[in-house]
């Protein structure tokens, strides 16, 4: 009898186990959407996207994220107007004056700036889907440094910042939300 309640607990223990690991999975994948997809590509191993997913998760707990207040927010937002208008008459300064910018709004915001890729996997946590457009701005905005890009990917070199830019600025989320998190936000597939 103590047997079979061991095996029986043995067995309750394990299917525990696996469906616990099977709803990390299925939240990391809806979380983190395109973001895990393109881990799982570098990784080419489930378990070690999820490892590193989860403490990437781990790590922005401790940042010390803050938000702006409406008048940084505000000023914020007139420079990037200004940013964006350059690119009429400076198609090239503008994706610099936009990679620049970017990463001073992250800074006010409290993400490290000192690392790029650190950067974009802080910013996925809260935004998964604008993330891939900041890495493709600055993939291009590189390019552009050492080999010239013609004017229409620096248009999306921009486009793609000012949808960083509009979600970083966006407080709206982080009280709908209460902590800015935007788990599969509309917002933004709406910038793409």
């Amino acid at each position: 009898m103590i047997i079979v309640i061991v095996v029986v607990l043995i067995g309750i223990g394990v299917a525990a186990y696996l469906v616990g690991n099977r709803r990390r999975s299925a939240r990391l994948r809806e979380h983190f959407g395109p973001e895990y997809d393109r881990t799982l590509a570098e990784t080419d191993d489930p378990k070690e996207t999820e490892r590193h997913l989860a403490e990437r998760e781990k790590r922005h707990r401790s940042l010390e994220l803050r938000h702006l207040d409406d008048r940084e927010r505000a000023e914020f937002q007139d420079r990037w107007l200004g940013v964006q208008s350059g690119f009429v008459d400076d198609p090239d300064r503008a994706v610099e004056r936009a990679d620049s910018f970017v990463d001073e709004v992250m800074a006010a915001r409290g993400y490290p700036v000192a690392d790029f890729e650190r950067q974009a996997e802080d910013v996925s946590v809260d935004h998964p889907v604008v993330v891939q457009r900041y890495r493709e701005a600055r993939a291009i905005s590189q390019r552009n440094a050492s080999d010239g890009v013609d004017t229409e990917e620096l248009r999306r070199a921009v486009t793609s910042y000012r949808s960083l830019v509009e979600a970083l600025l966006d407080e709206s989320d982080d009280r709908r939300n209460g902590n800015g998190r935007e788990r599969g936000s509309r917002t933004e597939e709406t910038t793409r």
